[in-house]
C-alpha cells in the first residue's frame, strides 16, 4: 500500500523541495490575507474624517497667515525681470507660468 502513495503526499523523495514551495507560498499567501483582514478590520473602525478636513480647510483658508505679509500685486518691480523667460534665437519663448 505504501508504493502506491503518490509522491506529492511524502511517498517519495523527488518531489520534496517542489511540496516545500508549495507551502511556504501558501503560508506568505495566508499572512498576506491576515495583513489584508486587519487592514479592512482598521478602516471599518476609522470614522468619517471628511468633515473636519473640510472645516479645518475652510478655516486655514479664511484666515490670512500671520507670518506672511499681506500684498496687493508687486512689492518691488525690479523683481520681474528674475521672472521673465528669456528669448530663444528662434524668436520663441519660454514662458514660466
Amino acid at each position: 500500500m505504501a508504493s502506491e502513495t503518490p509522491a506529492i503526499f511524502g511517498g517519495g523523495n523527488q518531489d520534496t523541495k517542489g511540496k516545500h514551495r508549495i507551502l511556504v507560498e501558501l503560508n506568505r499567501l495566508e499572512q498576506e490575507t491576515k495583513f489584508l483582514q486587519s487592514e479592512l478590520d482598521d478602516l471599518e473602525n476609522v470614522d468619517n474624517v471628511s468633515i473636519p478636513c473640510k472645516e479645518l480647510l475652510e478655516s486655514v483658508q479664511k484666515n490670512p497667515d500671520p507670518l506672511l505679509p499681506l500684498t496687493k500685486g508687486l512689492t518691488n518691480p525690479s523683481w520681474d525681470r528674475w521672472f521673465e523667460a528669456p528669448f530663444d534665437s528662434n524668436g520663441t519663448r519660454c514662458v514660466i507660468v
